[in-house]
């Protein structure tokens, strides 16, 4: 219900010009429904001035503004269930392509990342960025979150492939950091900043982002493999036969292929019989070279590693693997997990992690575990599972267990992270806390206090409100 005080704010918003409207069931909710979010409405504004008019008023008003982008975040960073009603910043309106050249474009934090990489191809360019969601997340919610997907490997993650945002602060002053530099060594680089602050410290309005000459030539193929150590060897291999041109390689285990084959989706298996692990390698390869020959190099280089190998001979071919892979956390939602972990280590020491952590959680308890991911940068996602026949339900005296004892392992023994692409936001706020040092935990806080003195961005998510 709104209160008078909601209301008038509401007003004075569109006496200004702001569009506002009611918040609707899609701006309270994420993918994983842990949580649902609450509002007194919607600012939808057409320009960075619209967006810098919200923030001012919100910042007179005291009113929290949780910005929106796409809403596909996984840790709650999009809605906030407590407290006095927040305003939903949505930047669904502000699409535009302001500029474009073979180098670089500039385009608008609503726009999703679909249409940034359509785009990219009117100039025969590539923007890299590889995520399940592309049609439906947005750019402002991919560089706030530091977006990472299937290609971190070769070009990096969402702050890597940004050369300059625009920005509106909390109290409405706009930034205009649009550079399209490749190199600006003038003072702080707040660019960084504010990526992956997840509109805590600023909302991201607009952004000149790189783009990327294509592959020539583009490969893709399985690789059966008997362990993650193979897997490991593997990729040192290929990094070293084919320097550059190792755009992805994802780890993927039999018993995602279980999960697949019990609850689907309906996906075509590469190999007649499921193998241990298994890699889906992408190869981009300069003019002159042969796709399906650099893969026969490689599994002939690779004889005492690989226990098969299947080649994609079309693009349909290739489409199918990677509906596999990205099937897998469709699957794994349909199961129902105990604890999901979105963690990562040193790529060497990815084989240690698995064992380790596989012979604890059997120690703990009877679990079915799917790791899985990209293995190149040494991000798995790490999840638990009920037993065949039982439900997680079952499990919820022992998920905070196994969340810790996971979460504990890759910290405390391997110097990992607890959060590898996906962020922090409201749902690993005391992940941060237990892990974090504190030394980063004072600089974060100190630059929220600066940027954010009355606390009315984004309450609640990186940091406690």
């Amino acid at each position: 219900m709104l209160t008078p005080a909601d209301q008038a704010f509401l007003d004075r918003l569109r006496a200004e010009g702001v569009e506002v409207g009611e918040a609707e069931p899609r701006y309270l909710e994420e993918p994983r429904g842990r949580w649902p979010g609450r509002a007194a409405g919607v600012a939808r504004p057409h320009s960075t001035e619209e967006v810098a008019r919200v923030l001012r008023a919100a910042a007179a008003e005291r009113v929290a503004v949780v910005p929106y982008g796409g809403g596909t975040g996984l840790v709650g960073g999009q809605v906030k269930g407590e407290g006095p009603l927040p305003l939903v910043l949505s930047l669904e309106r502000m699409t535009a392509l302001r500029a474009i050249d073979p180098q670089s474009l500039v385009v608008e934090a609503g726009a999703t990342l679909q249409s940034v990489q359509e785009a990219a191809q009117t100039v025969g360019r590539l923007f890299p960025l590889t995520i399940a969601a592309q049609g439906t997340a947005q750019i402002g919610g991919c560089l706030s979150t530091n977006a990472g997907g299937v290609h971190v490997l070769r070009y990096g993650n969402a702050r890597a492939l940004c050369l300059g945002i625009e920005a509106v602060l909390a109290d409405g002053t706009v930034w205009n950091g649009l550079t399209r530099l490749r190199k600006d060594n003038t003072g702080y680089d707040l660019r960084d900043l504010l990526i992956g602050a997840e509109g805590t410290l600023g909302v991201i309005t607009a952004a000149a982002l790189r783009l990327f000459e294509p592959p020539a030539v583009t490969g893709l193929a399985f690789f059966a493999l008997p362990s993650p150590a193979a897997a490991v060897a593997l990729l040192g291999l290929a990094q070293g036969r084919f320097a550059g041109c190792v755009s992805a390689f994802e780890l993927i285990s039999r018993q995602g292929l279980s999960f697949l084959r019990e609850v689907g989706p309906e996906v075509h298996m590469p190999f007649a019989e499921d193998p241990d692990w298994m890699v889906l390698i992408e190869l981009g390869l300069p003019a002159g070279m042969d796709a399906e020959a650099a893969f026969v190099e490689l599994f002939e280089a690779a004889e005492d590693l690989v226990l098969d190998a299947v080649i994609a001979q079309s693009g349909a071919q290739a489409a199918q693997m990677w509906e596999l892979r990205e099937s897998l956390p469709l699957a794994n939602r349909r199961i129902g997990a105990i604890s999901s972990h979105d963690i990562s280590v040193p790529v060497a020491a990815i084989p240690d992690f698995v064992a380790e952590a596989g012979a604890m959680l059997a120690a703990m308890g009877d679990f079915r575990i799917n790791c899985f991911g990209h293995v190149g940068d040494g991000n798995l996602h790490y999840n638990v599972f009920p037993a065949p026949g039982r439900n997680r339900s079952e499990y919820d005296a022992q998920k905070d267990a196994v969340k810790t004892a996971v979460h504990d392992l890759v910290v405390r023994g391997y110097n990992g992270s607890v959060s590898a692409e996906h962020g922090i936001g409201r749902l690993k706020v005391g992940d941060l806390e237990r892990y974090a040092d504190p030394a980063k935990l004072m600089m974060m806080r100190s630059i929220k206090t600066a940027l954010d003195p009355l606390g009315i961005l984004n309450p609640g998510a990186v940091l406690r409100g």
